[in-house]
């Protein structure tokens, strides 16, 4: 790390203290990961800012807090099965990766999903697989996962997803309107349903359905 990144990273971990997160676990895997690598470059300085920042294929990225936030509701660990929708700019399922035993990462765009794959490789994450693939119905036919982790927002609880998740797993994503503030959520698998925890208040984009055609 450089000294900037090294500040900005002990800022991080304040504000993370304060928010009463102290997982050492995760702030390892993220201090390992290298943020700085996923973010393009002009928004480089602004990797540990609790800010949203722009990718590749007019995406986002959230800011860490709220990142190291969703890591911390969803707790994957050593030997689980994780699915995430929503690659983006592959930072998350790398430090996943780190944490867990197999991702599935789906992304809609084909752009985003080949530049995450050489990070991912140049820093030897194996146990982490990319797929260009529309998210909204998950991965019906890979699952159960242990955990599950979406970014972006479903309009109404998502139901359909419970199969998928493996019994006493984990689904942590927002729900709400794709033009206002949505609630995020943690959703428990008990017997056939959902138990709903409301974690806060977040601006996840609405899913976009379908993958995209040209880029």
């Amino acid at each position: 790390m450089t000294k900037a990144d090294q500040e900005g990273f002990a800022a991080f971990l304040l504000r993370m203290r304060a928010r009463g997160i102290n997982d050492a676990a995760l702030f390892a895997a993220i201090e390992a990961t290298g943020r700085r690598d996923f973010v393009p470059g002009p928004w480089q300085d602004a990797v540990w800012l609790n800010r949203t920042l722009p990718i590749p294929c007019g995406e986002a990225i959230e800011g860490i807090d709220l990142q190291a936030m969703i890591f911390s509701a969803l707790s994957p660990q050593q030997g689980q099965r994780v699915l995430e929708i929503g690659t983006g700019s592959g930072f998350t399922a790398a430090v996943m990766g780190k944490l867990a035993g197999r991702v599935l990462s789906i992304e809609r765009y084909r752009t985003l999903v080949a530049e995450a794959g050489q990070r991912l490789a140049a820093r030897g994450i194996d146990n982490v697989i990319l797929r260009q693939a529309d998210g909204v119905a998950g991965a019906p036919s890979e699952g159960p996962f242990d955990r599950i982790v979406v970014w972006a927002a479903f309009d109404g609880l998502p139901r359909h997803f419970v199969e998928q998740l493996a019994s006493n797993g984990t689904m942590v994503c927002a729900i709400g309107p794709g033009d206002g503030a949505q609630n995020l959520v943690r959703l428990t698998k008990i017997g056939s349903r959902f138990d709903r925890e409301d974690i806060g208040e977040v601006r996840f984009q609405p899913f976009a359905s379908g993958v995209a055609a040209t880029l």
